[in-house]
């Protein structure tokens, strides 16, 4: 090979590389996404199909909103995933299925007093007592109240907790008031000096998505009660694409990519790669009709704990693969997207891994789909069955405008806010 073929090459894949490494990867692809949404459509009732039909184009459009978010928005990647296995071992049953609960039980509050020292408190510095007390101990107590622990009563506790300090923003702090904590501990008679406080939730930098699915339920049901057609819109397709996610088992550990067992791109490997080669020609989708979900809390985790459960069998055997695969034909220059090359696995790789998976990619995408039409349904039953074909939605505000095309400049510089996930 003469040395201008090989400089030639060079640069071809030099170039590849580039842009690649500023291409955008996106959760399910936005092929799975849109698909999802589009075909929960056909699982709707008569008396419902009408509108979520009529608008098809934008549910299926829209699939991928959250995904663009995450380049604009610093709490949005949360939404996408949980970390179970941080919580212990499955199935976790301790794992508090309530967001207040949750952040009742991992949020603390730092204070500083006037000489900097400073104290946490609540959070992890409870203990329950049998009796329903709750024992508030932890380091430099004696030094902020004179002894080594307090007593607090659990019920006064939980709604000073919701009242004074919840912040359902999934933010990882936020600023609380001395008054305030003043005012609670004089109920015990105790002093604290406070000259500034601040609140850390450490649950949700591991993932919020099965809390984040129960909270858009009721907000898509009030969207219906109100008529709102633009609201009804927007929350069904974010719900679509978070249901989604929360079929994917590498949402649901911290090992996401692969990063503990040298797997690294795994992510994308099952939930992209594998639907785009092989959705069209080899799934089959149909998924009977929507069903109405009795209790959302136990609907939601038991996807998530699902999804779960398969994350051992997506990264084993993927591992036993590639050790026995040649490792030259694992990986490929592909063009995707917009024509950008990427390094992604080869095909005959990835439909080897398919078969081994046994359809565990199409079981998922074929829950997802179903579960998608069993949300929407659901909301609009406990919304009172209200004839949406009333509901009318109207153009697009400038601000509305304004926020898609700062979505679109912030995920086509494709830097997303948040772990890669």
């Amino acid at each position: 090979m003469n040395l201008l073929k090989k400089r030639t090459i060079f640069w071809i894949f030099a170039l590849a590389l580039i842009f690649s490494a500023f291409s955008p990867v996106i959760d399910w692809g936005f092929f799975a996404h849109r698909r999802i949404n589009r075909l929960a459509v056909f699982t709707l009732p008569i008396d419902l199909i009408p509108f979520y039909k009529k608008h098809i184009d934008y549910l299926t459009d829209n699939a991928v909103g959250p995904d663009k978010r995450r380049y604009a928005v610093a709490t949005e990647g949360i939404r996408h995933y949980i970390d179970l296995d941080v919580w212990g071992t499955f199935p976790f049953k301790m794992l508090p299925r309530s967001r207040v609960e949750a952040s009742r039980s991992y949020t603390e509050i730092l204070v500083l007093n006037e000489q900097k020292d400073s104290i946490k408190l609540f959070g992890q510095q409870m203990e329950l007592r049998r009796d329903g007390s709750l024992i508030l101990k932890g380091n430099n107590f004696q030094q902020f109240f004179g002894r080594d622990s307090l007593f607090i009563d659990q019920e006064d506790y939980d709604r000073f907790f919701y009242e004074k300090i919840y912040n359902p923003l999934y933010e990882k702090e936020w600023p609380i008031d001395c008054a305030i904590l003043k005012n609670y501990f004089d109920r015990y008679d105790f002093v604290l000096p406070c000259d500034k406080a601040i609140a850390v939730d450490t649950f949700v930098e591991h993932g919020v998505l099965p809390y984040n699915l129960v909270r858009l339920q009721g907000n898509l049901t009030r969207a219906m009660e109100a008529m709102d057609s633009d609201l009804i819109l927007r929350l069904s397709a974010d719900m679509g694409h978070y249901i989604g996610d929360a079929h994917v088992p590498l949402h649901t550990t911290s090992n996401y990519n692969g990063y503990q067992t040298d797997q690294i791109g795994i992510h994308a490997f099952w939930e992209t790669r594998l639907p785009e080669l092989f959705a069209d020609e080899q799934f089959d989708y149909f998924v009977g009709q929507a069903s109405y979900i009795e209790d959302p809390v136990s609907y939601y985790w038991e996807i998530v704990l699902n999804s779960h459960s398969l994350v051992a069998d997506v990264l084993k055997i993927e591992k036993e693969l590639s050790r026995n695969y040649p490792k030259d034909q694992q990986d490929c220059f592909v063009a995707r997207g917009t024509g950008a090359m990427q390094n992604i696995p080869c095909e005959a790789y990835a439909e080897k891994y398919h078969l081994l998976l046994d359809g565990q990619v199409e079981q998922q995408m074929r829950a997802a789909i179903k579960a998608v039409g069993d949300a929407w349904y659901t909301a609009w039953i406990n919304a009172g069955q209200p004839d949406l074909s009333r509901a009318h939605r109207e153009k697009a505000t400038t601000e509305d405008e304004k926020e898609e095309e700062m979505l679109e400049k912030t995920f086509f510089l494709g830097k997303i806010l948040g772990r890669k996930h």
